[in-house]
């Protein structure tokens, strides 16, 4: 299995919102409940990349078997420098090294963009997701339960954090700064 990563673009649109659907209806890592459709993942994907954010794709072939991408964590001006991230891999290709190679790109993406901090929410605390995080440097900073009701189920969320490019050793440049204000 040979898998390429590059940027998403609107036509990846089905291909994600088929792989989102998979774990809107049957895991729990993400609290929404009914899978958005492809229409919604063209303007996610857009809405993204135009910020100037990383949306990636993992592609085997012609087929996409995950995606990956970073947003700004809140909107508030002082947040510029943190991002959240979500990555999901094809129910078919986990546990492949898929998810690995998604996040290592997309880690190297979010520090180029001029993100210091990146923050990974996991919903209903998902062993798999935890690992992956933590094999990539992530640390747990926290664990918030009930946060979600699904499955027939109260979901802790789990949030894991890792520092991008100087961290918090340094102000970020005046260059991204600027770019940003």
């Amino acid at each position: 299995m040979t898998i390429a990563i590059r940027s998403a673009v609107p036509k990846d649109a089905a291909a994600v919102a088929g792989i989102y659907a998979h774990h809107v209806l049957y895991g729990t890592a993400t609290y929404e409940l009914v899978p958005p459709s492809e229409v919604d993942f063209e303007t996610r994907i857009g809405a993204i990349t135009e910020r100037g954010w990383p949306f990636l794709v993992a592609c085997e072939g012609q087929d996409v078997a995950g995606y990956a991408y970073a947003t700004q964590f809140r909107d508030r001006p002082a947040y510029a420098y943190a991002c959240e991230n979500g990555i999901y891999v094809a129910h078919d290709r986990r546990g492949l090294g898929v998810g690995r190679l998604l996040l290592t790109a997309l880690l190297a993406a979010a520090e180029d963009y001029g993100f210091r901090q990146m923050v990974a929410v996991i919903g209903g605390a998902e062993p798999a997701s935890i690992a992956l995080h933590r094999a990539c440097g992530f640390g747990e900073v926290g664990r918030m339960p009930g946060m979600g009701w699904k499955a027939n189920r109260w979901l802790e969320s789990v949030y894991m954090q890792i520092a991008l490019g100087g961290g918090i050793a340094t102000p970020p440049s005046a260059r991204v700064r600027e770019d940003r204000a």
